[in-house]
């Protein structure tokens, strides 16, 4: 009797259970790059990428890429370990790329086209590039990197041109790299490749597909190293999130630079539906505004400048995007009247937060359908919010950081964001102090600040470097950007800490006129009345002084640079 009990015990079963084994034909390690070959098969003659009147179909785009890779392996022999870096625009180039190079067997590190030559040739030496792919556009800041490089001894990567025929670089610039520093052009690096190439899977879903640094606005930057897994799951993520990406139908425009957390992952995401790539190199509101009617364009990506550039063409046009267009948007949250003029416009936000650390995007501000009966207003603050993690991803909240337990949802007591699964980086390039730094306690931490609202949702209210603490209260910077934002005179607004002999520190405010309302008869205010404007709301949380400037300094990401924004309220003195 009580070995039939033995072998009916539930425990025995689950002992069972586990001892199956992992084999080649119940598991593969994840990548977004099988994606591709699916796409070439299923929409073989479906248009993948379109780039001015250049189009490619995915089986083309499949090919190119696989040649790539091939050819980085024949000629240079790339490799498992090496890293790839490629510094070129929203082009096709780039989007074989994010492909080609991790079939190589090797890591694809997106250089930011917009950092100096002394800035690039830190990434070079810092990634130990083997190749560096780059556009003749970026050729003279590419030429002064390896100068550098040079100077200083280090070895210098092997160098392909990409010549793109909508690039303002071409023969005739003498900038462009000298003729000795140059392995050969782009396409006949492909020429030289295989498309029956056998194109190199990882080993393990935790490899390195991606290297990308770090904006370094408090020292050099960092070097963020992606896996394969989690760019697969961000890919899928971007699907279940953006309010419905209809296979092959699904027009996207690149206003996003690719360069910045690998275009958010959306070259795989495109891949795994079969939607279409537009290009798009000017990003100005025009270019936007003329490729979403002519190209048919049905989503796109961007920081909140993005959004005000295109809320500007559609009044400058008197019109509105009919049908409406679908737009993710991130970086700092827009403020609340920016979100209302989007949906006059016809721009339909989601949005997302994330961070280089966690692929771009790792939460949503999830919209619930009771939410479409409340008020425009209502809907705009809602809509303002961080919101919860991605379907696919697996923790994301406001902890203490001192207890490391998470905060009240009362929308009030301030926490630490962070992170935690299979979105969230490998860790820091040879920077195993900052990794460890990152993970304390198991948790990977933002550095922002925020709250959690009672029903879960997420919501920032600072940088931890950017609360202003006044009096000995925690002012935030975001909370007091969102009234001043309301004022119908004022396009934008950042705010810093000013010194204070009394206070320790006061809000400091730097606007923009919004020129359009002035056009239409709104007075430029004063500094004055937009205290006094801000006071209705915030009581002593109203900046005390206000600088108008003609436009807010962004950084190469489209974000506000505060760091040059504080240097400006120090050098004012000390408030009174």
């Amino acid at each position: 009797m009580l070995r039939h009990l033995a072998r009916c015990s539930p425990f025995v079963g689950v002992r069972a259970l586990n001892t199956l084994a992992r084999n080649p034909g119940n598991f593969e390690p994840l990548t977004p790059l099988s994606w591709i070959d699916r796409a070439a098969l299923v929409w073989e003659d479906s248009e993948a990428i379109r780039h001015g009147e250049q189009s490619m179909t995915w089986k083309e785009v499949r090919d190119r890429s696989v040649k790539l890779a091939s050819g980085l392996t024949a000629q240079f022999g790339v490799g498992r370990g090496d890293v790839v870096q490629v510094m070129l625009a929203n082009t096709p180039h780039m989007f074989e790329a994010h492909y080609g190079v991790p079939m190589s067997g090797a890591t694809l590190g997106s250089v930011n086209t917009r950092l100096n030559a002394k800035e690039v040739a830190y990434v070079l030496r810092h990634s130990e590039s083997k190749v560096l792919i780059v556009d003749t556009e970026f050729s003279s800041v590419a030429k002064g990197a390896l100068e550098i490089l040079k100077a200083e001894g280090v070895a210098t990567p092997r160098v392909i041109e990409a010549c793109d025929h909508h690039g303002r670089g071409d023969a005739a610039n003498e900038n462009r790299l000298d003729s000795d520093a140059i392995e050969g052009e782009y396409e006949d690096l492909l020429a030289r490749g295989s498309v029956d190439f056998a194109w190199v899977r990882p080993e393990h879903e935790f490899d390195a597909i991606g290297l990308n640094y770090t904006s370094g606005t408090t020292g050099q930057p960092k070097g963020v190293v992606l896996h394969h897994r989690g760019a697969y799951l961000t890919a899928l993520g971007n699907t279940l999130t953006f309010g419905g990406m209809p296979a092959e139908s699904t027009r996207y425009l690149w206003t996003l630079p690719m360069f910045h957390c690998n275009g958010w992952n959306f070259p795989y995401t495109l891949a795994a539906i079969g939607g279409t790539s537009v290009c798009l190199r000017e990003v100005d509101g025009a270019s936007i505004g003329n490729a979403i009617v002519e190209h048919a364009v049905t989503h796109l990506c961007g920081a909140p400048i993005i959004v005000d550039r295109m809320i500007d063409f559609a009044a400058s046009e008197g019109t509105t995007y009919d049908p409406p267009v679908k737009m993710m948007v991130a970086a700092a949250p827009p403020p609340e009247s920016t979100l209302k003029k989007a949906a006059d416009a016809g721009i339909a936000l989601t949005h997302v937060y994330g961070l280089t650390e966690t692929y771009g995007p790792a939460t949503t501000c999830e919209w619930r359908t009771k939410w479409s009966d409340e008020s425009p207003e209502k809907q705009a603050v809602l809509r303002s919010r961080q919101g919860v993690k991605y379907p696919t991803g697996d923790g994301a909240t406001v902890l203490d950081p001192e207890t490391m337990e998470e905060v009240p949802r009362d929308g009030k007591t301030l926490g630490e964001i962070m992170f935690r699964g299979n979105m969230v980086m490998k860790g820091y390039y040879k920077n195993p102090e900052a990794t460890a730094e990152a993970f304390e306690n198991g948790w990977f931490h933002s550095g922002d600040l925020g709250v959690l609202h009672p029903d879960g949702y997420m919501q920032i209210k600072d940088r931890s470097k950017d609360i202003v603490i006044s009096g000995g209260e925690n002012i935030s910077s975001i909370e007091v950007e969102n009234v001043l934002c309301k004022h119908p005179g004022l396009s934008g607004a950042a705010v810093v800490a000013r010194p204070s002999k009394q206070w320790g520190e006061t809000p400091c405010a730097f606007v923009t006129v919004d020129q359009a309302a002035v056009r239409e008869g709104v007075e430029v205010p004063t500094e004055a009345e937009v205290i006094a404007f801000a006071k209705t709301d915030l009581a002593f949380k109203a900046p005390k002084t206000v600088v108008f400037l003609e436009e807010l300094p962004y950084n190469n990401n489209g974000k506000v640079q505060k760091v040059v924004l504080r240097e400006q309220a120090k050098a004012m003195g000390d408030h009174v």
